[in-house]
């Protein structure tokens, strides 16, 4: 893939940035109207995807789309595929939180090859191709090299999640401090940029992680299923960290699932 492809994607995911940076500024003079917010969070999405669309299809004319908002539009190129997120992080953007991004990605034959993670409130631009590593802004980054259980830091997904169980198992068997942030796009780019050591996460879509793939990977960390297979997108489920802690996390995700098995719970 040519380094003119990074330069379409991180444009128009800056683009689609400055009118979420923009309406972002807004929501304090709508905050006695929670109707109103509501409303104006959605248009904002809407309107960073039809962003979106609109500057990757003149730059790539063909490929097609999946996408949050519009769900799967089949292009007249079979092999190409943009997975798009226009607003990852929907409720913290509602609460004026700036932590929220845009996610995209390029999925080539079925291979995740590019990903952009920005978050307009910062000002910081995640991206990586494969085979030539992960940036923040024009900056090389590396994914944790830690080793130590009690003081790694691990993204966590939604607390509410089906696998609660999972997690408070994890816990229980030395896992050091998690966080849930509310967006998972910049939860994988964090671990690619060694903030985070880990992420662990289900009930995700495949536009939650898509780009963080690419980062984590590029950045010389390891995502899988928590199987440790390759069906991330499949599943909606994503165990990802630096070289070292991947294995044994995933062994623990793994023992933590025969768990709930064994005594499941209830959503």
């Amino acid at each position: 893939m040519e380094d003119s492809l990074i330069r379409v994607m991180r444009d128009a995911a800056f683009q689609a940035g400055r009118a979420l940076k923009r309406d972002l500024g807004e929501l304090e003079h709508l905050q006695r109207h929670p109707k109103g917010v509501g409303d104006f969070v959605s248009a904002a999405d809407i309107r960073s995807e039809r962003i979106l669309r609109q500057l990757l299809e003149r730059a790539r004319p063909g490929f097609g789309f999946l996408t949050e908002e519009s769900g799967e539009i089949r292009g007249e190129d079979p092999h190409h595929r943009w997975i798009v997120d226009p607003l990852d992080g929907t409720a913290n953007f509602l609460h004026g939180f700036p932590f929220f991004a845009i996610s995209l990605a390029l999925e080539h034959r079925g291979l995740l090859v590019a990903g952009v993670v920005y978050n307009p409130a910062m000002d910081e631009m995640f991206s990586a191709q494969r085979g030539r590593g992960a940036f923040l802004n024009d900056r090389r980054i590396r994914a944790s090299g830690a080793r130590d259980w009690p003081e790694i830091l691990i993204a966590l997904g939604p607390w509410r999640s089906a696998r609660r169980g999972l997690y408070e198992s994890l816990a229980r068997r030395g896992l050091g401090r998690g966080r849930r942030t509310g967006s998972a796009a910049l939860n994988l780019a964090y671990v690619a940029a060694g903030r985070f050591d880990a992420c662990c996460a289900d009930r995700l879509s495949p536009w939650d992680m898509a780009a963080g793939i690419v980062l984590v990977r590029e950045a010389g960390g390891m995502a899988s299923d928590m199987a440790g297979g390759e069906k991330m997108l499949e599943k909606g489920e994503i165990v990802a960290a630096g070289e070292a802690l991947h294995s044994p996390l995933q062994e623990l995700t793994r023992l933590a699932e025969k768990e709930r098995e064994r005594c499941p719970e209830t959503d």
